[in-house]
């Protein structure tokens, strides 16, 4: 808030309504910003101000209460005829007034501020009685004065108010008790009150800058707040957009792989349908022969034939229908397991791209495995599965647009005993250099006209990082895309996030 903010929140009273002094007083902080004029502000700057750091608070006032009674030490030094005197007055004040009051700020919080300005002001009140006693009179009084003026400017978390009661109350005290005094040097006085005056003109300054800049910082720190809740409340929002966009490509997904296992199991139901019905038509023909007695041998054994046959082809368009739905069954439970297997590279590369090839040929997409034998694998198969899927129909979609068609390369080697490196890569129209560094951005894509979300190389790059264990890579080629995915044989542990489907 700057100073010409602060001003502008001063709104002055109207013109028939007096003015009192404490308005004014509450006005002219305001003004030089050692006041908020948001009283719930205000409160809450006290409390941080105040009761911030109150162990180093009661540390300081135990500290205090040790020196102001510690000073009986050189009254020994000088006087020691009066020392019962002063202890008394020092000890005494020390043991029943600020050792009480160090104690009792722990458990009255909402009375810190009372209790400080008791601290200082009962003992600022009571030093000036102890050099009536000192045989060195008021000699060496701004002395101690200005040490008890420093302790308390500078130990104590007082706002400049409390400090400016302090500084009026210890002074008219010590006036009183230099009025009391029998007799006093020539110019004494003025000296006296000369330099004690300085030092609470310049007490009252620096706990005045020293409230400011914490009131600056103050302002600063609630700034940075809210502004640090906004953020986390925009990412929250964001992070749950994402969240329902991945949600939307994830329904997309599963849209798409129905619509091709429909497409794939109605040809051979539809043909079984066919046959079905086309037997249905001989067995009524057979039927009608037999009831009516004219039954010739070479039609029942033709007849018989055509049942054989589509018995047959009923039985084949069955078998294939189901071996399909077990295997996209099958895909679907890969792709949800996340338990650890020991598996055969080659071997289990070769199956689960023999489940995907339906959905692949559609697109014009042949696969193409080149994997030395013997290469275990201790890892997530159904997260390796779904990598090995995004990255081939992510090839069929943006490396061979419009159905063209093309070979997709997958192959693999074993660097070192501990990692396998599997590179994923076509021949087509490849990836642009400026488009290079952020094709594993969540929601980029080149076709959101044709309804892609750009989340596919996303997620395949958190399941081999996160779920994997690994890295993937867009590595050069001299056309087409290529992906290079290093893996770690064993992956130990679990993965450090559920992948996505």
């Amino acid at each position: 808030m700057s100073s010409s903010d602060r001003q502008s929140l001063v709104r002055p009273p109207a013109a028939d309504q007096p003015v009192s002094l404490a308005q004014r007083v509450v006005g002219l902080m305001q003004r030089i910003g050692l006041r908020f004029e948001d009283a719930a502000v205000e409160r809450h700057f006290v409390e941080t101000f105040v009761h911030g750091s109150l162990r180093w608070t009661q540390a300081a006032m135990l500290l205090g209460a040790m020196t102001y009674a510690g000073y009986t030490f050189w009254d020994w030094v000088l006087y020691p005829e009066v020392v019962p005197t002063t202890l008394a007055i020092r000890g005494g004040t020390a043991l029943v007034v600020l050792l009480p009051l160090t104690a009792l700020i722990a458990f009255a919080r909402n009375w810190t501020e009372p209790i400080l300005l008791l601290y200082c002001v009962i003992p600022g009140c009571v030093l000036p009685f102890i050099y009536l006693v000192l045989p060195s009179g008021f000699t060496f009084a701004s002395a101690g004065m200005i040490i008890v003026i420093l302790f308390v400017s500078t130990m104590l978390p007082l706002r400049v108010g409390s400090l400016l009661v302090f500084c009026v109350t210890t002074w008219l005290a010590f006036a009183f008790v230099e009025w009391l005094a029998p007799s006093l040097p020539s110019g004494l006085g003025f000296i006296n009150h000369f330099l004690i005056g300085n030092a609470y003109l310049l007490s009252l300054y620096a706990v005045g800058a020293r409230e400011y800049r914490a009131r600056r910082l103050f302002e600063t720190t609630e700034a940075l707040r809210r502004e640090t809740a906004r953020a986390e409340a925009s990412l929250q929002a964001l992070q749950a957009t994402q969240a329902h966009l991945v949600q939307a490509e994830k329904l997309a997904s599963l849209g798409q792989l129905v619509a091709g296992v429909a497409h794939e199991v109605s040809t051979p139901l539809g043909l079984a349908l066919t046959t079905s019905t086309t037997m249905q038509g001989d067995v009524q023909g057979l039927s009608q022969m037999v009831g009516s007695g004219q039954v010739r041998r070479s039609e029942l054994v033709r007849g018989i034939g055509r049942l054989e046959q589509g018995l047959q082809l009923t039985w084949q368009s069955l078998h294939r229908a189901s071996e399909m739905i077990h295997t996209f069954k099958q895909v679907a439970v890969d792709q949800a397991n996340e338990q650890q297997e020991t598996f055969e590279l080659q071997g289990w590369l070769g199956a689960t791209f023999d489940k995907l090839k339906p959905l692949l040929a559609r697109r014009g997409l042949a696969v193409d495995i080149s994997v030395p034998p013997g290469v275990l694998l201790h890892s997530f198969p159904g997260a390796l599965g779904q990598v090995m899927g995004i990255l081939a129909f992510n090839a069929a979609e943006h490396g061979y647009p419009n159905g063209a068609g093309g070979v997709f390369t997958v192959t693999a080697t074993q660097p070192d005993p501990a990692t396998v490196r599997i590179v994923c890569a076509d021949r087509g129209v490849g990836i642009t250099p400026e488009l290079r560094d952020r094709i594993f951005d969540p929601f980029f894509t080149t076709s959101r006209d044709t309804g892609s979300a750009g989340l596919g190389l996303h997620i395949a790059f958190n399941l081999v990082v996160s779920t994997l264990g690994g890295t993937i890579e867009l590595i050069e080629q001299e056309s087409g895309a290529a992906f290079a995915i290093e893996l770690p044989t064993n992956r130990a542990g679990t993965p450090a996030a559920t992948h996505l489907s």
